[in-house]
């Protein structure tokens, strides 16, 4: 399956996608669609523990973000931003504490599908039911991607998390909103093609800092796509060459930057302290992280 397979598929996308999935694997589509629905149950219970909960990831670094910002001020007056913001967010807290999340495509991107789909439903008030065919293109666009290249951080760096899902998320809501397959696929072009060169560095290796609010950031990205190509703006690279493009830069990456905790964030000096508290070692002649190079 290629992205251009599925941009010129017949309306709705989705249906092709679940089509070939179903002359793929010889599934029941009416149980695949089943199942769907299962997993966006279980999307919403983690929004709704991520949304109530206080208590803290087992490094201490994440848990009360996603519960800070629903129970605070719309000081912006957004409501879908907020929402979109902090069910993400809620997700991927869930995923910190240990909890049961649905990986949408990886554990580590797991709050970028429901925060964006789940997010524009309940502002809207669509119903989960209606959410089943978007979900389904979702699965599609993340195929697509994953015959390029792993989706994984340690394979090509959060380009190919946190990418793909927000690519995946855009198809999805250009779907619910009423998107031909076209509108489709380059609403997740234009996600894919904004996070290209985005880097992995989890600090201490693990999924809190900065993954937890870069859910929040990309699930309104792929909002955002999804509107531009609802508003008929498209990509103007091919999307299948963006896909190859974002492959290329990812076997690219140092793997300093892909998911080691040698680089980025995770090499400054408050991520080597986190890093040297959680294998429980002095921090306190620890090397001063990253050396700034002088501007020219």
């Amino acid at each position: 399956m290629t992205l251009e397979e599925l941009m010129n598929a017949p309306a709705p996308a989705s249906q092709w996608v679940l089509d070939r999935d179903c002359q793929e694997t010889g599934l029941d589509p009416e149980d695949i669609r089943a199942e769907m629905l299962r997993r966006i149950g279980e999307m919403r219970d983690s929004i709704q523990r991520g949304l109530q909960s206080e208590a803290r990831s087992i490094t201490g670094m994440v848990g009360w973000n996603a519960k800070g910002l629903w129970d605070a001020p719309d000081v912006l007056n957004a409501p879908l931003i907020r929402r979109v913001q902090a069910y993400a967010m809620a997700v991927n807290e869930e995923n910190a504490r240990m909890g049961r999340i649905v990986a949408a495509p990886t554990a580590g991107s797991a709050g970028t599908i429901p925060g964006a789909l789940l997010g524009v439903a309940d502002h809207l008030g669509i119903p989960d039911e209606k959410l089943v065919d978007p979900m389904i293109l979702a699965a599609g666009v993340g195929k697509a991607i994953s015959k390029r290249m792993f989706i994984s951080g340690a394979a090509g760096g959060c380009q190919a998390e946190i990418g793909s899902s927000a690519a995946m998320a855009a198809a999805a809501v250009t779907e619910l909103l009423g998107g031909t397959p076209r509108a489709a696929v380059h609403a997740a072009s234009l996600a894919l093609m904004n996070t290209i060169g985005l880097v992995c560095d989890p600090v201490g290796g693990y999924v809190e800092v900065p993954c937890v609010s870069r859910n929040a950031f990309y699930a309104v990205h792929a909002v955002s796509a999804a509107q531009l190509a609802l508003a008929q703006l498209e990509s103007f690279i091919p999307p299948d060459e963006v896909l190859g493009a974002m492959a290329s830069v990812g076997r690219m990456m140092p793997a300093a930057l892909r998911e080691t905790a040698d680089g980025g964030l995770a090499q400054t000096p408050t991520g080597l302290a986190v890093t040297a508290r959680m294998e429980g070692k002095d921090d306190s002649d620890l090397p001063g992280g990253m050396v700034e190079l002088p501007m020219a």
